[in-house]
């Protein structure tokens, strides 16, 4: 009997091992193409916020007009600069956004919110009276001390600065007023 034994694996092990080798290859590289694309809800985090209508019977007014109109480019939240959003048409008047994902929105000219009672607790920020109603993953707070009601929704994780940074335009723009019940 001749002696072929080179003691290399046999044929069949190192056919096999070189597919596995190439499979494994072919997984990682599918797996990185795929882990650096957004999910499509995250792609359309970027583009105009749609925003359902509410009820805002003083949006039109003067008062809208000049505190919407001076509300700044980017808002500071948890340190992060949070751009101005573009609204999907048809927009609500006297409304403005920022951020990605869940946004911060300011609408002007609401109605009194029901919450706004002569026993409702109202925190004051920067010379502002304002009425919190917290929501799920969210708070609205209310400018209750103007001519027109303000509403400002931020999520949990928006920290305080747009409200500060709103608070100070409010109160520049627009004179204190006694409140209503």
């Amino acid at each position: 009997m001749a002696d072929t034994d080179t003691g290399a694996p046999p044929r069949v092990v190192l056919v096999v091992a070189a597919v596995l080798v190439v499979a494994l290859a072919a997984v990682v590289a599918v797996f990185a193409l795929t882990k650096n694309q957004a999910p499509p809800d995250e792609n359309e985090a970027n583009g105009p916020l749609p925003l359902v209508a509410v009820p805002a019977p003083q949006a039109g007014t003067p008062a809208c007009t000049t505190v919407v109109s001076a509300m700044p480019a980017t808002l500071t939240s948890n340190g992060r600069q949070l751009a101005r959003r573009t609204l999907a048409q048809p927009a609500p008047k006297a409304t403005v956004a920022w951020g990605e994902g869940d946004a911060i929105v300011l609408r002007c000219g609401l109605d009194r919110p029901p919450e706004l009672t002569q026993t409702a607790e109202l925190r004051l920020i920067n010379g502002v009276q304002w009425l919190q109603v917290t929501e799920d993953e969210a708070a609205t707070w209310y400018v209750v001390d103007r001519d027109v009601y303000l509403a400002l929704t931020v999520p949990d994780s928006a920290g305080t600065g747009p409200l500060q940074t709103v608070s100070d335009t409010v109160a520049a723009k627009l004179p204190a007023k006694p409140l209503k019940f």
